[in-house]
């Protein structure tokens, strides 16, 4: 059993990198923000937003009470994100079902674990 199961207080954090297609650059800038979700049967859970640096990455943390249902009935949450420009919706991420976090996750001492959703071709 991980440290994930055992201590429901531990921090996650997601991260996932965004290039610009045909410049191969980072996207970056006050004007670009990601939202992450968890997608329920009923209702998709809101998990947190980050803007993102100057190597286009984002970086959503929260813990496990961010994706758990009254019922108990998820173990895994199935992960997606929206980018925004300007507060409009630029890219929707396919859902990444039953992400298990204990099997990708990267600890990191004082912080906790880090998940890396990988990089991702935007146009932007």
């Amino acid at each position: 059993m991980s440290k994930f199961y055992l201590d429901p207080d531990m921090n996650f954090e997601v991260t996932a990198r965004f290039i610009g297609k045909g410049a191969d650059t980072p996207v970056s800038g006050t004007a670009y923000s990601v939202r992450l979700f968890d997608n329920d049967l009923l209702s998709n859970d809101f998990i947190g937003e980050s803007e993102l640096d100057a190597k286009g990455i984002a970086k959503i943390s929260f813990h496990h009470a961010a994706f758990g249902d009254l019922a108990n009935l998820e173990t895994f949450p199935d992960l997606y994100f929206v980018v925004f420009k300007n507060g409009e919706p630029i890219f929707k991420s396919k859902v990444i079902e039953d992400v298990d976090l204990e099997a990708i996750e990267q600890y990191k001492k004082g912080e906790g674990e880090v998940i890396d959703l990988g990089t991702y071709l935007i146009n932007a």
